[in-house]
Parts: structure tokens; C-alpha cells; sequence
């Protein structure tokens, strides 16, 4: 006779994992959709969800991974849409098509911006660093480059300067630096885009 003690238990245990994920994802949208993302605590978000503490940290060391999970299906979705638009434009300028995929990201943090704010948040010493290493990040980085360097043509030391360009663009875009521009300064989503244009794109 076959013992399946051990599968049975280790299926219980995934059934167990699955739902507490489950609880803490609707509990931190809840809560996010209550009081917003800066508001709430990982504790809060555990008593909510009426998980332990330690069952919380043991799948998201911090709200941003939590955001993150909780945006993930959007970011995927997202870059569906910009490899899509891609593909079928090989043929126009690297210029036009460097604009659109601002352009689309732009649109997208209107529209997510709690969620990727919190994506962002970290408890580094280093926040860039801890950006940088974002997913979301780290593939739109890979976008910005080829295209700057579609721009630049194969000069010599264009990746550096590819990826320099990528970084900076990245900054202006992140959460502080972008509702700083539209919410002190003043400038409009369209506004912010024809300037970001004309810093990065323009000769």
C-alpha cells in the first residue's frame, strides 16, 4: 500500500499558501483603495487579512513587492501592449517610437499611481539602487536603450551612453521627480511628455 501522507500534506500546504495569498492581496487592496498605499502599515494589511505576521513577511518583505504583486497582471499587460506597438512599427523612427512608449508609460502611472508609487517605496539606504532592480524598471530600461540606441546609430560607447540617457529618462519618471513636476510645478501629463521629448530626444 502506497503511503501519500507526504504529497497530501504538502498539497494542504499550497492549498494553505495559495489563501493566505489570496487574503492578503484583497486586504491590502482594500486598504490601499480605503486609506492609500502610504497610509497603511504591513501590520495593518496582516490584521486585516487575519494572517500572522510572520505568514506576511515570509511572502512580501514590504509593501512594495506587495504592490507589486498586486499590479503585476497591468505591468504585464502593459508591456504586451509596448512590444505589440513595436513590432508593428520597425519601420518608423526610433524618435516617434521612443515618444510613444513615454507616452504610454506616462498614461499608465496615471492610472496606477498609488499602486507603482508603492511598487517604489522601499526601506533602502539606497533607493535608485532599489529602483533599478524593480522589474518593471529594469525591463522598460532594457526598451529605453534600444531605442536610444536605434537613435544614436553604432557610434562607439553608445550602450553607456544608451544607458545613461535610460537612467536619467527612468528618474524624471519615477513617482517623487513626476508628481513633483505635475503637482508643484504645474505641468500637465502632456506637458511633462513634450518636455521629457525635448530633453531626451531633441539634438
Amino acid at each position: 500500500m502506497v503511503n501519500d501522507e507526504k504529497p497530501s500534506r504538502i498539497r494542504t500546504e499550497r492549498r494553505d499558501a495559495a489563501r493566505n495569498r489570496q487574503l492578503i492581496l484583497d486586504a491590502a487592496h482594500q486598504l490601499f483603495e480605503q486609506y492609500g498605499v502610504e497610509q497603511v502599515s504591513m501590520n495593518q494589511i496582516a490584521i486585516e487579512a487575519q494572517v500572522g505576521p510572520g505568514t506576511l513577511y515570509r511572502r512580501y518583505r514590504n509593501k512594495g513587492e506587495l504592490c507589486l504583486d498586486l499590479i503585476k497582471d497591468s505591468i504585464d499587460l502593459f508591456f504586451n501592449d509596448i512590444e505589440a506597438y513595436l513590432e508593428e512599427n520597425k519601420t518608423v523612427l526610433a524618435e516617434q517610437k521612443l515618444k510613444e512608449v513615454i507616452s504610454s508609460f506616462i498614461r499608465f502611472r496615471e492610472k496606477k499611481a498609488q499602486l507603482l508609487t508603492g511598487v517604489e517605496e522601499t526601506k533602502s539606504t539606497n533607493p535608485i539602487k532599489s529602483r533599478s532592480q524593480s522589474p518593471l524598471y529594469v525591463e522598460l530600461h532594457q526598451i529605453l536603450v534600444q531605442l536610444f540606441d536605434e537613435m544614436i546609430g553604432k557610434e562607439q560607447n553608445s550602450y553607456s551612453h544608451s544607458a545613461f540617457k535610460a537612467d536619467m529618462m527612468l528618474m524624471a519618471l519615477s513617482s517623487d521627480a513626476y508628481f513633483f513636476q505635475k503637482n508643484i510645478r504645474g505641468y500637465s501629463p502632456e506637458e511633462i511628455l513634450e518636455l521629457l521629448c525635448s530633453t531626451f530626444i531633441s539634438d
